[in-house]
């Protein structure tokens, strides 16, 4: 995330640390929330504290979290250019800090057959459906971006308030233990909404809207302010997913015109490679969802029966790890299909909305919920 953003004042966001206080009920201590999490597929990150060595003092971390690095893996991750910029940090003192993290954090090369072994232990998000399960391999994936695209009233939402109550399930339930992150653009967020869901799945109501940290974005760069603000949070509770609904729709206000298309996308590759390294450095879930718009060149309708697209352009179909685009089906049902995945195949299922959250299609007759 670029330095001058993060050094922005904060006076229009809700105080961090009280914001932080208000939904972390454990232990806060970086180091204690490290070891706690260690070892557990998700959440394991190195305190920024065990970077004070070697010449690197208390008030150089201090300057380093006031510019939103909170981990060494943050520091590891961050360009040396972005270190430079930071205000009291030399070129000298940046080159030891990537070199203090670069001996925390590894960064070379390992076998596939490692890896492979790193990729069975991930963690998936159940989505509430055994269909969808199924077609994502097992739930929504950890430590990557999962866009899901489709026109209103396709379940995008819905899946998002469900997947805030089932990130906080036990592992053994399709869960990840954690709490949710969710930035609303949209301003489509209903609490009432996860009680239901909470009560399907036997949490407790109250927990589970106290384990939700929610946060309204009102323009573009306030979008991007605020996951300095999670990345502090994330440092100090375990959390295992992070919602943005939707992520195009302030810059499709914010930016108008061709004359601005650069600006905008050079913006919405900072937000999307923020959102990646927030999902490097803490391994959570990151689910995005994203508006469509119509493509009205006169050929697209004669080979194509679906005519519309995703916003956004290649830059952010570069960055969604898992592309989902969804649309209507008979009544409460919905289809989802995988448009693009690394390791998943082209396939569809059938999901349906429901009271009590996203599940699999029921009995005719049952309430739809928009």
């Amino acid at each position: 995330m670029s330095s001058q953003l993060a050094a922005q004042p904060s006076a229009d966001l809700p105080s961090q640390q009280q914001l932080s206080q208000n939904i972390n009920n454990e232990n806060t201590d970086p180091q204690v929330a490290e070891e706690e999490n260690d070892g557990e597929g998700m959440g394991s990150f190195v305190p920024l504290e065990q970077l004070q060595v070697n010449g690197i003092t208390s008030s150089d971390l201090n300057k380093l979290r006031d510019n939103g690095l909170f981990t060494v893996e943050a520091v590891a991750y961050a360009p040396k250019k972005d270190l430079i910029e930071i205000r009291g940090i030399s070129e000298a003192k940046a080159d030891k800090l990537l070199m203090e993290a670069s001996k925390l954090v590894p960064m070379g090369f390992v076998t596939a057959a490692d890896f492979h072994m790193r990729r069975t232990e991930m963690i998936c998000l159940t989505t509430g459906s055994k269909n969808f399960d199924t077609l994502l391999g097992g739930g929504v994936e950890t430590g990557s971006i999962t866009e899901l695209y489709g026109e209103f009233r396709t379940g995008k939402s819905q899946l998002c308030h469900t997947l805030a109550v089932t990130c906080q399930l036990p592992l053994d339930m399709g869960g990840g233990e954690g709490k949710c992150l969710y930035i609303d653009t949209e301003g489509t967020f209903r609490p009432i909404r996860l009680i239901s869901i909470a009560n399907r799945f036997g949490l407790d109501p109250e927990d589970a809207l106290n384990n939700v940290a929610y946060a309204r974005a009102y323009n573009a760069d306030h979008q991007l302010k605020l996951l300095g603000a999670a990345s502090q949070m994330m440092s100090e509770s375990r959390f295992s997913l992070i919602i943005v609904d939707s992520i195009m729709a302030l810059y499709r206000t914010d930016f108008s015109g061709r004359g601005e298309l650069s600006a905008r996308q050079m913006h919405l590759a900072k937000f999307m490679r923020a959102l990646q390294r927030l999902a490097d450095q803490f391994g959570v879930a990151v689910v995005i969802t994203n508006q469509v718009v119509a493509q009205v060149d006169g050929m697209s309708g004669m080979f194509n029966p679906d005519p519309k697209k995703p916003v956004g352009g290649n830059i952010m179909a570069h960055s969604s790890t898992t592309r989902l685009a969804f649309k209507k089906g008979k009544g409460c049902q919905r289809i989802c299909r995988v448009a693009d995945s690394p390791c998943l195949p082209e396939a569809e299922c059938v999901f349906a909305i429901y009271e009590d959250g996203i599940g699999d299609p029921r009995e005719e007759g049952e309430e739809e919920q928009d």
